[in-house]
């Protein structure tokens, strides 16, 4: 006779598996395995309410192993998060709430978009810094209104990625005590037996950096579980992992235990059997016993009074602490940044000739006066890409209330990490590196883009233009790649209005991550810029006739050579109109009068001009137009010498334009 938890846990790990059975698509071995460590963590330690499940001290969950999703699934169905039955009928449908992989601002309860490996793990990381940074600023001795702790399901795959050894240092190294990491330990990938290539000393490893290492050696024993996971709460000082041995695809009688239950459905009579082997009924299909109902039910009752105990001391703390309790709100409402355009001091220029990575560092500045939620910091390049608030502190073990992060040498886990700082609530998170270095953050920033979360990034040392450190450091794809992103915006600017309205955008947008690439040389001021960077694209010089004879384009560092190559043309008869498009992403959000009224379809000569290859571009020049831009990598070199050999050369520019007018 099934206890009402084993039968409960049964019932999660089978809705699972039939969801996946129906949608002949799926990953059925972790819902086996894993429904009792969830079970267990949400049932009696985690704080949580199933009726609101965005109430703001909750302790936040997320599977990194997102192939796992219809686990997740079943456990939002059991502890009435709105899920129904038919949802898990309509596992990996179109339109349905219970997608492929878990997926943010769709499905209730559901954290954060997983599914690429280790992502979830620095996800976790970055949330359990904000509740603590939150704590930090806001909490009293008398009231402790942010008191959360952040669980994350991991698998032996998240491990082998590199982005859990960088998050896992930072978590270490940041003393997280409130993050603990249930690893899921069933020896298995879709190849085979782990041993095959992955042999870690996970409690070595970790203990390295300075994390709790906890083992439970069978992941069914529920009391061992729970002790464990009570552990990793009482240590204040350390994240905590808690290595549970599971079984993959425990209770099936033939595929348990193998690679072959990963990633495919059980089949028919291997459902069957497992049901039998479960205990519970093989002729039942997507079917919850009315005591598992009864059961669930209560369970959901008790979890809600956690919400209502913190709800009487968030009326106490508002009470005794208006001011704070005030400010709080516009932290978590995000609304500081909204009103930068109409900020005189913001947009103030000084007639300084700066790179705009300085003109980045001028803005930073200026926003961190009107954004006090800011918070973020760069890959130990803050004094090369000059992304320090002067006037905030260092987050540090000393000093909690820090705004300006050492994220350390460890790209791809920073912009998780922010990612998930974005999602917790609370803060407006940067991060920054090199741009030639975008590439080792990549997955986190299409992350962003998927889940439509407004992060900052700063990419500095743009172009060629980087110099004497050469093709490795030389950016020359990234700027296409970037702006191939759906849903993500790229911002180059020339200047420092520009750059100012680069951060405007980003800083009021609710739903697109923007990044902001930036020079390391000078570069010479230019007149007519502007808030209408704000559209993306706009004119900053008209030439001396009514109807331009040739249109010149270009951004960032490239805008005076433009400039200069209009006065040029002059010289010789021809009427240019100058055009800066620090974004063509937000360029293309324009109306097309506007768009028009900027490049007129009937001006067919055109010429653009970046530091960069030429992908997209065409599209703006026309197969009457050239691109002046560079199709190779660079070499290393003095920047004015570099720029001359590639022809990104005022002079240059009016000779090609003259070649295009007279074609």
């Amino acid at each position: 006779m099934l206890s009402i938890d084993n039968k409960t846990i049964n019932t999660i790990r089978i809705l699972g598996a039939e969801a996946v059975e129906k949608a002949k698509s799926g990953h059925p071995g972790i819902i086996l395995g894993s429904a009792p460590i969830l079970y267990e963590l949400w049932k009696n330690h985690m704080n949580h309410n199933p009726s609101d499940p965005d109430f703001i001290n909750r302790d936040r969950f997320i599977i990194s192993s997102g192939h796992g999703s219809a686990l997740l699934y079943s456990m939002l169905c059991l502890f009435n998060y709105g899920l129904t039955v038919e949802d898990m009928k309509q596992f990996r449908q179109l339109g349905s709430l219970t997608p492929g992989h878990p997926e943010y601002g769709h499905t209730k309860g559901v954290e954060i978009s997983t599914g690429p490996l280790g992502q979830g793990v620095a996800n976790a990381v970055g949330m359990a810094l904000a509740e603590r940074s939150l704590a930090a600023r806001f909490n009293k001795d008398d009231n402790k209104l942010i008191d959360h702790y952040t669980f994350c399901l991991c698998g032996d795959g998240c491990l082998m990625e590199g982005i859990s050894h960088e998050a896992a240092s930072f978590a270490g190294a940041n003393k997280l005590g409130k993050l603990i990491l249930l690893y899921d330990s069933n020896n298995i990938t879709i190849e085979g037996s782990t041993d095959i290539t992955f042999r870690d000393d996970i409690k070595k490893r970790f203990e390295a950096v300075n994390w709790q290492y906890l083992r439970v050696e069978d992941g069914n024993d529920l009391d061992a579980v729970g002790k464990a996971i009570e552990a990793g709460k009482a240590e204040k000082d350390k994240p905590t992992i808690i290595e549970i041995k599971t079984i993959i695809g425990y209770g099936s009688p033939n595929k348990s235990g193998t690679s072959s239950i990963h990633g495919a459905p059980l089949g028919a009579e291997e459902m069957r059997l497992t049901k039998i082997n479960l205990g519970l009924d093989p002729d039942k299909s997507f079917f919850i016993d009315d005591d598992v109902k009864s059961h669930m039910s209560e369970v959901c009752k008790k979890l809600g009074k956690g919400e209502e105990e913190w709800n009487e001391k968030c009326s106490a703390y508002k009470a005794k602490y208006p001011e704070e309790y005030e400010e709080l709100e516009k932290w978590l409402d995000g609304s500081y940044g909204s009103d930068l355009e109409d900020c005189d001091d913001f947009w103030a220029v000084d007639g300084v000739a700066r790179s705009t990575r300085q003109c980045s560092e001028v803005i930073l500045n200026r926003a961190a006066k009107y954004v006090p939620n800011l918070i973020g910091g760069s890959a130990d390049l803050s004094p090369s890409n000059l992304t320090v608030m002067k006037e905030r502190e260092y987050l540090s073990n000393e000093c909690l209330t820090g705004t300006n992060i050492h994220f350390g040498i460890r790209e791809h886990a920073m912009a998780a990490i922010a990612n998930g700082m974005y999602v917790h609530g609370g803060f407006k998170p940067y991060f920054a590196t090199f741009f030639v270095f975008c590439d080792y953050l990549r997955p986190a920033l299409r992350m962003q883009g998927i889940m439509g979360l407004p992060l900052l990034g700063i990419f500095s040392h743009d172009s060629i233009g980087v110099g004497e450190d050469g093709p490795t450091h030389q950016p020359v794809e990234q700027l296409a790649s970037l702006r191939s992103l759906p849903n993500y915006t790229v911002y180059r600017p020339c200047d420092l209005k520009e750059t100012a309205a680069a951060y405007c955008y980003a800083l009021r947008s609710k739903t697109r991550p923007t990044c902001v690439v930036t020079s390391r040389q000078t570069i010479a001021d230019v007149e007519g810029t502007g808030k209408g960077a704000l559209k993306g694209g706009y004119v900053i010089k008209e030439g001396y006739k009514d109807v331009p004879d040739i249109i010149l384009i270009a951004s960032g560092s490239e805008v005076p050579l433009i400039d200069v190559a209009a006065d040029i043309l002059k010289e010789h008869g021809y009427s240019a109109r100058c055009v800066s498009m620090p974004s063509m992403d937000v360029f293309e959000m324009q109306t097309d009068e506007y768009k028009e009224a900027v490049l007129p379809a009937d001006c067919k000569k055109r010429v653009a001009v970046e530091a960069a290859v030429s992908f997209g571009w065409h599209k703006y020049t026309g197969f009457e137009g050239e691109v002046i831009s560079i199709e190779k990598y660079g070499v290393s070199g003095q920047f004015p010498q570099l720029f001359k050999k590639y022809g990104f050369t005022a002079e240059n520019v009016a000779e090609t334009a003259i070649k295009v007018l007279e074609k």
